[in-house]
C-alpha cells in the first residue's frame, strides 16, 4: 500500500510541473557545415535541451528557482557522414552567491574531442551500465559533473556521488571508437578520461576543499563581511600552491579547469583589496597559474 501510495505521488508530482535539476540553454552553431540539410541541426539541439532538462539526475526534488543554470555550446566543425558529425563543446555552469543576485561561474570548460552519430527524430537513450551512443554518454556525464561540481560548493566532497555516475560513464565508454574517454588518447592527460580522474583521486582532495571553502567561507560571506571573506580567500589559494608544487602541469588537469572558471572572478576580488594582500595573491596566482598571468596583471593596477 505504502509502494502504491507513493507512485502516486510520484504521478501527482509530475503532473504539477515539478523541476528537473538543470537550466540548461543549449545552442548549436554549424557555420563551418556546407551543403546540408540544416533542420537536423535545429531538431538536435531541441533533443539536447529536451534530454538535459527534462532527466531526472538525482533522486533530489529541486524547486524552480533552485536549478543549476548552464549552458552548452555545440561548434559543429565537420560532417562525417550523413548522421555523424565531429566538434568541440563549451560548458558553462553558475551558481548565485548568498545573499546577492550575483552568480559565479563554476565550471568553465572546451571538450575539443566530440564526435556522434544522430538520426533525425530518433530518442536520445542513455542507460547507467552501459554505452549506448556517444551523444548521450557525453550529454550525461557532463551533466554529472556539473551537478557534481554544484554540489561541491555547498559542502565538502558533496558532489562525489554524480562524479561517481560520470566515472561509470567512462568505464563504458571504453570500447567505443570515439575519442575522449581513455587515459593513453592523451598525452598531455587533458580529456574527458583524467577529468574525472584527478576529481576523484584523493591525492588531490585539496583542491575540492578549496572549491568549498572559496564559495562558502569566501563568496557567501562576501556580502556581510567583505574584507575577512576576501582574506580567506586569500589564505585558500595556498591550497592550490600546495597541489601545484606537488602535481605540476600536465598532472593536475582539473586545477586548471577551475582556475579557467575563476581567473576573472579573483581579479575582480582583489583588485579593491589592501596593497599588501594583491601582492601577495598575484604572486601566489602568477606561479599557481601562469597561463592567466596578463589577466592577473590587473589586479595590482591601482583603482581610480
Amino acid at each position: 500500500m505504502r509502494q502504491i501510495y507513493l507512485t502516486f505521488l510520484m504521478i501527482l508530482y509530475s503532473m504539477t510541473g515539478s523541476a528537473q535539476e538543470l537550466m540548461c540553454n543549449v545552442q548549436i552553431i554549424t557555420q563551418q557545415i556546407q551543403g546540408t540539410n540544416k533542420q537536423v541541426f535545429q531538431t538536435l539541439q531541441t533533443a539536447v535541451y529536451e534530454f538535459m532538462n527534462n532527466t531526472s539526475w538525482t533522486n533530489h526534488v529541486f524547486e524552480t528557482d533552485e536549478r543549476i543554470e548552464c549552458t552548452m555550446l555545440f561548434n559543429i566543425k565537420e560532417q562525417v557522414s550523413v548522421d555523424e558529425f565531429r566538434g568541440t563543446l563549451q560548458i558553462q555552469s553558475r551558481r548565485p552567491v548568498y545573499n546577492t543576485s550575483y552568480n559565479s561561474v563554476v565550471m568553465n570548460y572546451v571538450d575539443n574531442d566530440i564526435q556522434f552519430k544522430y538520426v533525425e527524430f530518433q530518442p536520445l537513450e542513455f542507460s547507467e551500465t552501459s554505452h549506448l551512443s556517444n551523444l548521450t554518454s557525453l550529454l550525461a556525464f557532463y551533466a554529472y559533473i556539473i551537478i557534481g561540481m554544484d554540489y561541491d560548493t555547498y559542502s565538502f566532497e558533496g558532489g562525489t556521488p554524480f562524479f561517481q555516475a560520470a566515472e561509470k560513464i567512462v568505464n563504458n565508454a571504453q570500447n567505443t571508437p570515439e575519442r575522449g574517454w581513455k587515459s593513453m588518447e592523451s598525452t598531455s592527460r587533458k580529456n574527458r578520461y583524467w577529468l574525472i580522474n584527478n576529481i576523484l583521486n584523493e591525492d588531490f582532495a585539496l583542491l575540492r576543499e578549496f572549491v568549498y571553502k572559496y564559495h562558502r567561507l569566501g563568496l557567501d560571506m562576501m556580502y556581510e563581511k567583505t574584507n575577512e571573506s576576501r582574506t580567506n580567500i586569500a589564505e585558500y589559494l595556498r591550497l592550490l600552491q600546495q597541489i601545484s608544487r606537488e602535481k605540476p602541469d600536465p598532472f593536475m588537469y582539473y586545477l586548471q579547469v577551475v582556475l579557467d572558471a575563476k581567473s576573472d572572478e579573483l581579479v575582480s576580488i582583489f583588485k579593491e583589496s589592501f596593497q599588501d594582500e594583491k601582492t601577495r595573491v598575484y604572486s601566489l596566482l602568477n606561479e599557481i597559474d601562469p597561463s592567466h598571468g596578463n589577466k592577473y596583471e590587473q589586479i595590482m593596477k591601482q583603482s581610480l
